[in-house]
């Protein structure tokens, strides 16, 4: 499945965005849908899964509460909410598709399909 992140961009602390991870190739809906960041000078980091069947999601710390991953099937299409933006979310995001279960959704060799990464930028 090929994958294609878009809806970065410039934003200032406190505002909300959008990202969508688009799917051509394949149904999302078969695979666990995570989304990593990266920020300059630092290593890949987990932001967050949700898993296929309804089984739920998994965020990282730094996110809980603050950013909902959703699926729209009809649009084969994942989303990630991202709320109360702070310049420590600044980052390239991308999404991912796997199949890990729910305990290993936070490691990114789980997963063998990548979009490109869409940057995300917090800055007043």
């Amino acid at each position: 499945v090929q994958l294609q992140a878009s809806g970065g961009g410039l934003v200032q602390p406190g505002d909300s965005l959008r990202l969508s991870c688009a799917a051509s190739g394949g149904r999302l809906s078969a695979y666990v849908m995570g989304w990593f960041r990266q920020a300059p000078g630092k290593e890949r980091e987990f932001v967050g899964a949700i898993m296929r069947w309804g089984a739920g999601e998994r965020y990282a710390d730094s996110v809980k509460g603050r950013f909902t991953i959703s699926r729209d099937n009809a649009k084969n299409t994942v989303h990630l909410q991202m709320h109360s933006l702070t310049p420590e979310d600044t980052a390239v995001y991308h999404c991912a598709a796997g199949t890990p279960a729910f305990s290993a959704a936070a490691a990114p060799r789980m997963y063998n399909s990548w979009g490109q990464g869409t940057l995300v930028t917090v800055s007043s």
